[in-house]
């Protein structure tokens, strides 16, 4: 028959090839999801401090999971520091991280950060690729700008510094 072709089947998501079919998520499907993770969570805690937390554990959970994938992609950030105060620490910063950008915080919620989702993915690729670190999210004012951006700060674990020392890195 002419035209018609075998579906190869795949027993996993990892075994797909990544250079077929569409790459792109509805930017507006993924904020409606985010929204619905963020007030679904805000339900089930009693203060910020919670809810930045579970926004992190299901970040945290993405990143552990797609590892593999990443390091396959490209991963651009506006900018990644290595920290002048101290040794162990990195800052990936964004002018406008993806997951705030359509969430309205109210006055009471204070300095609440939905950056924490992205702080958890972050820690949980570390974390998998057996970089322990704490990460957390940051707001940082911006001269001139009416937002602030995002900094994820990177503070990875003393095991993962006295390797690299041995190793020479």
């Amino acid at each position: 028959m002419i035209g018609v072709g075998k579906m190869k089947q795949y027993s996993n998501v990892l075994d797909k090839p990544l250079n077929k079919g569409k790459q792109e998520v509805s930017l507006s499907a993924f904020a409606f999801l985010f929204s619905e993770l963020v007030q679904y969570n805000q339900t089930q805690v009693d203060n910020i401090a919670e809810l930045e937390r579970r926004l992190e554990d299901a970040g945290y959970a993405v990143g552990a999971r797609v590892l593999e994938l990443l390091c396959h992609r490209e991963k651009v950030a506006d900018s990644l520091e290595k920290g002048t105060e101290h040794e162990d620490e990195y800052m990936i910063s964004e002018k406008e991280l993806l997951v705030n950008r359509f969430i309205s915080i109210p006055k009471d919620m204070g300095t609440f950060n939905c950056g924490a989702f992205v702080a958890g993915i972050v820690r949980g690729v570390l974390d998998s690729a057996g970089f322990p670190a704490v990460v957390t999210a940051h707001f940082v004012p911006m001269e001139g700008q009416q937002r602030p951006r995002t900094t994820i700060l990177i503070k990875f674990a003393e095991e993962v510094l006295r390797r690299e020392a041995r190793l020479g890195g």
